[in-house]
């Protein structure tokens, strides 16, 4: 199938079935696009709609979101997960806004360069928000195409990736870059969905080698499985006598970076000489209850004790890592969803 003839059945098939009043399309503009498209990074479009738009409401430009703190910008991004996302949304804000005097640069290699912005990212912003030839591949146009040319093999792989972006650019049209970008993500989304494709419904259906073969779950190839690993941990729920519950800022880089956190420890030994080092004494100590969080790569397996505690002196007020946090009068921190939902 020519390039020509694939953008025309695309297009045509975008203006009556495409989604086109997605909070992010009205308006359109390089910094909501990115900000849509950094948030629909490992999450579906019916979750991250409500968040985008509370988002917008108190960063509406550039400026606000770089001037903004990154425990406010986490705090806005809780429950999304991947939180990775948050800081680097954030830093490149900052950036822009600092550095590029509020303007997105609208080549790929330059947006790429900012952090969090992938290749695919940059031509989504390039294509959408700026109306300018770039070629996309997320996950939704991906299965598109590894299907439309039979591409077999997992798309984590270099070599199978890299095929995958040249039948991208080889079908990326020069014009009405905005509409063909979003309806290959469309067609992903609504027809070429993962289980059970609506293939009597996709406008190249008829050039599908995967479809003509009737071997549409063969592609894209599935990523090789591996045990998932349990970490098990203990999490103390550190409650003053006025029912405040002490939390602690995690260091910037790993698990949670930077987000709000109960006390962690691997043993209930250890509770001791956690309190010691807060200069906090133990009242009482009460089994809470018992979760699982997954994620990506493993199972978090952790108990939650409610520990009732007598502070002895300023060490906790003294620390700006950690805080004695009211739930009648929520300070604006950033956290990951297992400790909001403990704490509500």
């Amino acid at each position: 199938m020519k390039p020509k003839q694939f953008q025309q059945a695309v297009l045509n098939w975008f203006e009556h079935q495409g989604r086109t009043n997605l909070p992010w399309q009205n308006p359109i503009t390089p910094y909501r696009v990115w900000i849509s498209e950094i948030m629909l990074q490992q999450t579906q479009v019916t979750t991250v709609i409500p968040y985008f738009e509370r988002f917008m409401q108190s960063f509406p430009c550039i400026e606000s979101l770089a001037n903004a703190s990154v425990d406010d910008v986490l705090h806005h991004w809780t429950g999304l997960g991947y939180y990775a996302r948050a800081r680097n949304l954030h830093k490149t804000a900052q950036i822009v806004a600092f550095e590029h005097q509020q303007q997105f640069p609208d080549t790929v290699e330059a947006l790429s360069a900012l952090p969090g912005i992938g290749r695919s990212t940059a031509g989504a912003i390039r294509s959408i928000g700026f109306k300018k030839p770039a070629a996309i591949l997320d996950g939704n146009v991906k299965r598109v195409l590894a299907r439309f040319s039979a591409t077999a093999g997992w798309p984590g792989k270099t070599a199978v990736h890299n095929q995958l972006w040249d039948i991208a650019e080889h079908y990326s049209p020069l014009e009405r870059t905005e509409q063909y970008t979003q309806a290959m993500m469309d067609l992903g989304a609504l027809v070429c969905t993962r289980s059970n494709p609506q293939c009597d419904q996709c406008p190249i259906e008829s050039n599908c080698k995967a479809s003509l073969k009737g071997e549409q779950s063969l592609f894209p190839g599935k990523k090789p499985k591996k045990a998932i690993l349990v970490r098990e941990s203990i999490f103390l729920m550190l409650r003053s006598p006025e029912g405040d519950i002490l939390l602690q800022q995690n260091p910037p880089a790993g698990l949670w970076g930077g987000l709000w956190v109960m006390p962690t420890i691997d043993q209930l030994s250890e509770l001791d000489a956690l309190a010691e080092s807060l200069q906090l004494e133990i009242k009482t100590t009460n089994f809470l209850t018992e979760k699982r969080h997954t994620f990506s790569h493993f199972h978090l397996d952790y108990q939650v004790f409610d520990v009732e505690v007598l502070a002895l002196n300023n060490k906790v007020a003294e620390n700006s890592s950690v805080v004695w946090y009211n739930r009648n009068n929520p300070l604006s921190l950033g956290m990951p969803a297992p400790i909001k939902a403990l704490l509500n």
